[in-house]
């Protein structure tokens, strides 16, 4: 079948709305009408180069939609069924996936490859096989994933919601909740409050948090994080080191979670300065490819165990965690509405990263 989507054909270029060509499900995959994709940061690595993966790709990675067509084998979903894309594939029988840990499914190591899990594409365009980010491309109006990326969930929901817990809430709750571990009565340290950061901030809260401190050099961000639940917001580590010094007497924060646009090397150090005795340096953010260095102490690293961790997808299970925070939305406990600052058509994506990098939005969504 024919659809569009956008499409990226090499580095650096800009998002390429068109027709495409659209392949029928095989097995163990299901055709997804998308409702709505979220216009999340990792996109954007793959237009400067910070995941590499191979051109030309059909972007997108936060959607959610209804099966409309399903392939041999399939029996977990159906034809109508509403589904969250999770960007990270769960197949449940590898040593990972029995330990809990699904983030880290082996069926992982597909997502910046290009091809479905099977090495075949879906999509073509201009003569040539098209790959999908995360093997999901929900920057397209119809899609075809693996049922392992799908989660189904309760009818009724909007569609155009669920859609961010497919990656940037879900990942953002995560590094507070799971790995920070923060507990009720902690302090927190979320360093950039973008689609994700907003979100460790809200996971923060929703932890227990008695202080939940965000640090973004832009204004708007810090207004929206003490909406979502941060109690103090400042512009810099330096404006934040000596508020965070005094309540907490002397203390220091338990987790400072990095959730900027792109992680440094030398955000560690700062990064370890704001945390106390055991405290967590959580690196959500993703880093550039070729860096090899991080700064801190490590003669305070041991007197004091202070721990840096990696995050991905923060430390969540798809399948149990996304029910399970659209469950916090009927409640009241997560935001959702107020994520979204902006919807865009398809045809206006630039636009709407553009918006993205100059700070404009902590979430823009595109509405199919």
């Amino acid at each position: 079948m024919k659809t569009k989507a956008a499409v990226l054909w090499g580095l650096g270029e800009k998002w390429e709305v068109e027709e495409v060509e659209l392949d029928d499900p095989k097995a163990g995959e299901v055709m997804v009408q998308l409702t709505a994709s979220g216009l999340c940061h990792s996109d954007e690595h793959l237009v400067t180069g910070d995941i590499p993966i191979p051109f030309p790709v059909v972007g997108g990675h936060e959607g959610a939609g209804r099966v409309v067509q399903v392939g041999p084998g399939v029996e977990d979903v159906a034809v109508g069924d509403p589904v969250v894309l999770s960007f990270l594939p769960a197949c449940g029988r590898c040593t990972y996936c029995a330990k809990g840990l699904s983030n880290l499914c082996d069926l992982g190591g597909s997502i910046i490859l290009g091809p479905q899990i099977d090495g075949t594409y879906r999509f073509h365009a201009r003569g040539e096989d098209v790959g999908q980010m995360c093997v999901l491309g929900t920057f397209s109006e119809f899609t075809v994933v693996p049922v392992a990326s799908t989660v189904k969930i309760d009818e009724g929901f909007p569609l155009d919601k669920a859609a961010l817990v497919g990656c940037g809430v879900t990942t953002g709750v995560g590094s507070a909740t799971r790995s920070a571990e923060l507990r009720a009565g902690d302090t927190a340290v979320v360093l950039g409050v973008g689609g994700i950061g907003i979100n460790a901030v809200q996971g923060a809260r929703i932890a227990g948090c008695r202080y939940v401190v965000a640090i973004d050099p832009v204004p708007f961000k810090r207004e929206q994080a003490l909406q979502f639940g941060a109690t103090h917001a400042f512009a810099s580590v330096d404006d934040a080191w000596p508020v965070v010094s005094e309540i907490t007497r002397g203390q220091l924060a338990d987790a400072c979670i990095i959730t900027t646009g792109v992680a440094e090397g030398d955000q560690v150090m700062p990064a370890l300065s704001l945390v106390g005795k055991r405290g967590r340096v959580i690196v959500t953010a993703i880093g550039h490819p070729e860096e090899q260095t991080i700064s801190g102490s490590l003669f305070e690293l041991t007197l004091y165990e202070k721990s840096i961790k990696g995050a991905l997808f923060g430390s969540s299970n798809a399948q149990h965690d996304i029910p399970r925070l659209l469950e916090l939305y009927n409640l009241g406990q997560l935001k959702l509405d107020e994520l979204i600052t902006k919807e865009y058509a398809l045809e206006d994506i630039n636009q709407g990263y553009e918006d993205m990098r100059q700070g404009r939005n902590l979430r823009g969504l595109i509405r199919f």
